[in-house]
């Protein structure tokens, strides 16, 4: 898969995963695009590594599933480790 590839796969994954997981963000639009291409490729490590399923090809269903979990998770915790950031503001 090309480098546009996996960016496109991370921007529609950081959106579905935000449709999944709603809620307030510390960060605006940008950050969640830019989770979701981050996320995209970790999931695709993490799953080669765990269940030798990775990133095959775009059009693969195993390809968007491990990247929609993926940006699941680091947005999950990006909103952890913001959520207390922001927190402790005050």
């Amino acid at each position: 898969m090309g480098f546009l590839g996996w960016i496109v796969l991370g921007l529609v994954a950081g959106a579905i995963a935000k449709l999944i997981m709603p809620g307030d963000d510390p960060g605006g639009i940008i950050v969640t695009m830019l989770l979701g291409i981050v996320g995209a490729l970790i999931g695709g490590y993490l799953g080669s590594r765990i269940f030798g399923v990775g990133l095959e090809s775009f059009w693969n269903l195993q390809t968007w599933i491990v990247a929609i979990i993926g940006s699941l998770i680091l947005l999950g915790i990006y909103r952890l480790v913001a959520g207390r950031r922001a927190v402790g503001r005050y």
